[in-house]
């Protein structure tokens, strides 16, 4: 394990393997092991950064993140409740809440790469191999299947649908 300068490591941290760039923060319980954090990154509380996982100098990985060979970009931030597996991520994007890289098909693994300026709602799913461009809005909620070209913005939604009248079903006792 490397460490540099002006390191600050929270209660209950577990870190293998790994090298912490200067004035970095890792806060309480995060996990990391076999990653590599450049300068003034911060990290939890309750992150985990698994094998193959870098942040470029100034990222943010917030509470229950999990990274898996996976490039957070410089300024990046993924804030919380995020899963970013198999990933190239790129310089100051905003991950939204609830984002998924949904990396694995059942057999293969594939890449989801994203691009520099970019805005990703929350409860957004990324299903690889996709590619984002730079620049680019993903609405909340969507479901990303295909490549978007620079600066777009990107939104997959079913309809709200109400149901006048309907009633949830009793329990039977």
């Amino acid at each position: 394990m490397v460490l540099g300068d002006r390191v600050k490591i929270g209660a209950g941290c577990v870190i293998k393997n790994s090298t912490i760039g200067d004035d970095c923060e890792i806060s309480p319980y995060s996990v990391v092991e076999d990653a590599q954090l450049h300068a003034a990154c911060t990290i939890g509380p309750f992150a985990r950064l698994r094998p193959g996982a870098e942040l470029l100098e100034g990222a943010h990985v917030g509470n229950f993140v999990e990274m898996k060979k996976a490039r957070l970009g410089k300024g990046s931030k993924a804030g919380h409740l995020t899963y970013l597996g198999d990933a190239e991520i790129g310089d100051n994007v905003n991950i939204g809440a609830g984002t998924i890289t949904c990396n694995y098909d059942g057999a293969n693994k594939h890449k989801t790469i994203i691009g520099d300026d970019v805005f990703v709602g929350s409860d957004t799913q990324l299903v690889a191999p996709v590619t984002v461009g730079n620049g680019v809005t993903i609405a909340a909620g969507t479901t990303v299947t295909r490549n978007i070209a620079d600066n777009e913005l990107v939104l997959s939604r079913v309809p709200q649908v109400h149901k006048q009248g309907w009633q949830r079903p009793v329990k039977k006792k």
